[in-house]
């Protein structure tokens, strides 16, 4: 296996993520969901509202903080810790609020339980 070269601008990029999933294709991932949590993350990095190191340790913590409360470390759990990193990173860092998450979520869920089975989940403009 051979290290990766730096990155000539300076960003540490996907090698520097703790416990990130992947195989010999690159990044793995169980569910569309995921691809799309990993996604945001990829373009929020790309429009300069947080670096890979800021990311790497908002999402470190995250891991860290679930490993000491005992929860399974066998990845099952890895894109959860993955969203809940990301929310927590975008209200410390003011790109939106908590509330307006939970807002969101909740608008989200409403909207997929209303949602015939095989027809795309889809939100309605909010007021």
């Amino acid at each position: 296996m051979s290290t990766p070269s730096p990155d000539p601008c300076g960003n540490e990029g996907l090698q520097s993520l703790p416990a990130f999933p992947t195989d010999e294709d690159g990044p793995v991932f169980q569910a569309p969901w995921q691809a799309h949590a990993f996604a945001l993350v990829v373009e929020l990095v790309d429009a300069g509202q947080f670096s890979w190191q800021e990311w790497a340790a908002a999402l470190g913590q995250q891991l860290h903080s679930t490993a000491c409360e005992g929860l399974a470390q066998d990845g099952s759990h890895y894109y959860h810790h993955w969203v809940a990193a990301l929310e927590q990173l975008l209200n410390t860092k003011h790109i939106t609020q908590l509330a307006q998450l939970t807002r969101v979520k909740h608008e989200w869920a409403d909207a997929y339980k209303s949602t015939p089975h095989g027809k795309p989940v889809e939100l309605k403009p909010s007021d």
